[in-house]
């Protein structure tokens, strides 16, 4: 077997890959499920993100000078219903509307679409059966991410809220697939669906329709759409994307609010490490946000494992698995977790007695001493005042320094063979610069991340310019403060 075909052997399941089979009896048999269709799936290229202005998922970014992508806002609107099950106690989610309709859509793009509606109503309601009328429900936004066999990814973004009516009523959900990865602009698109809904339903097609004509815009710039409203005229909307598109999926205010800065600490070099991980909450919006906040962290490597940020009910059972994942599961579900060896379960419940319902129990010793230091001192530099964007670029910042001070130095050891180039273990260890993060950085090189890293670095120009351009920044400024510090001891002498 080649060494691209190992390490291609090697990698695991993305959120929802599992889904391609909504059947009920696959679901009993969930695990080979996953032997299945994982050798499908590592066969699929990891597209590269080489700038901030690239983001890994397709259609997300745009080259730089233009004011949009090309890209359409979104693929379609879905209005999920629950409905009462015949004969049996409890409601099944199902499709009451589309938009655009099925029939203005050619022939492989309905194929396509079959496949991912078997899905999505599940993620729109993952609780399964055991609802019940309400007459109060406070609507939440969340969202989740949807895997293809050849690998390329949507993104699901679902607002619940109990539809209009007396009386008690079950909750209904709004989901908009789109091939953007911007949580914050699709929370503002939602909105304007739900104020349009309060007038009436046949309100929010001719705004979806116009956003699905609009241009998509690239980083940092703007939109405006125009929507008539009864009684209030043409409303002009603006919609701008953050300008570093990187970033612009994550909001790390939910996940610092849930934990504090050692305990983000310890769910981060868990996370490095590559282990199972499983995150608690009751609410749908606080495990899709916290969880796409903690595989940010990485950056600039990429989570290869099983990733599904809001697990139903019906796949639970894939929490059992032997391979590293970052899951969310509701509360509910958690005596449902019998086997919790060599797991880490985090609790982001408001008030919980403690955090880590199980962990290893080395995360504390994981990172250096020095590197958790300096992390704890910048994190500890934001305010209660922040911007989303101005918090976001803070946190990014703190961690992306521990992988410039330790791993930064990486690209100074290939050797070109050829057409191709062999990265260098021995000379890359030996050259770490400070001897106590050899420890961290022996772990950190063998994992998965870091593999698929150095391997896009051996075979494409400079696929991580981002990453290039901090640590050479950062390489800059030591030499400078060397040389200030050279001069400051030559005046003294």
């Amino acid at each position: 077997m080649s060494r691209d075909e190992t390490r291609r052997g090697q990698r695991t399941t993305a959120d929802t890959d599992i889904l391609v089979d909504m059947d009920h009896r696959a679901m009993k048999k969930i695990s080979s499920m996953f032997s299945s269709l994982q050798e499908k799936l590592h066969r699929s290229k990891r597209r590269s993100s080489s700038d901030p202005g690239v983001s890994p998922v397709p259609g997300a970014a745009a080259p730089a000078g233009r004011r949009h992508t090309g890209q359409l806002f979104f693929e379609y609107l879905l209005v999920v219903s629950l409905r009462k099950r015949r004969n049996e106690e409890g409601y099944e989610p199902h499709i009451t509307y589309q938009f655009p309709k099925r029939e203005v859509m050619g022939r492989l793009q309905r194929e396509e679409e079959e496949k991912c509606m078997k899905a999505v109503h599940l993620f729109c309601f993952p609780e399964g059966i055991n609802w019940a009328p309400l007459t109060e429900y406070r609507s939440e936004t969340f969202s989740f991410v949807l895997t293809e066999v050849d690998g390329s990814r949507r993104n699901g973004y679902c607002r619940r809220l109990l539809p209009e009516g007396r009386g008690a009523r079950v909750p209904e959900a709004y989901c908009i697939i789109s091939h953007v990865a911007c949580f914050g602009l699709f929370s503002k698109i939602f909105d304007e669906v739900e104020k349009r809904r309060q007038i009436s339903k046949a309100m929010i097609y001719p705004f979806m329709q116009s956003l699905r004509e609009a241009p998509l815009p690239s980083p940092g710039n703007t939109v405006t759409i125009r929507s008539f409203i009864p009684d209030a005229g043409t409303e002009i909307i603006s919609l701008t994307r953050p300008a570093e598109s990187w970033l612009e999926h994550v909001d790390f205010q939910m996940l610092f609010s849930c934990l504090s800065d050692e305990e983000v600490l310890m769910v981060f070099a868990a996370t490095v490490m590559e282990r199972r991980i499983v995150f608690i909450s009751e609410e749908l919006s606080t495990l899709s946000q916290v969880l796409h906040a903690v595989a940010a962290l990485l950056n600039p490597f990429v989570w290869q494992h099983t990733y599904i940020s809001i697990v139903p009910t019906v796949l639970i059972d894939v929490c059992a698995a032997p391979t590293p994942y970052l899951l969310g599961v509701q509360k509910s579900l958690l005596d449902l977790l019998t086997d919790r060896s060599d797991l880490m379960i985090v609790d982001l419940t408001p008030g919980a007695e403690t955090k880590f319902i199980t962990r290893i129990g080395d995360e504390e010793f994981l990172l250096p001493a020095k590197l958790k230091e300096e992390l704890l001192s910048r994190l500890s530099a934001r305010t209660h005042h922040a911007s989303t964007e101005e918090l976001n670029r803070l946190v990014s910042e703190a961690f992306l320094f521990l992988f410039i001070s330790s791993v930064g130095h990486f690209s100074q050891h290939f050797k070109r063979s050829g057409n191709s180039r062999q990265f260098q273990k021995k000379s890359f260890l030996k050259a770490v610069e400070h001897k106590s993060h050899l420890s961290f950085v022996k772990l950190f090189i063998q994992t998965q991340m870091f593999d698929l890293f150095i391997q896009e670095e051996e075979t494409q120009a400079n696929p991580n310019a981002f990453f290039h351009r901090k640590v050479s920044e950062y390489q800059e400024r030591k030499k400078s403060e060397k040389m200030k510090a050279g001069w400051v001891r030559g005046v003294v002498v």
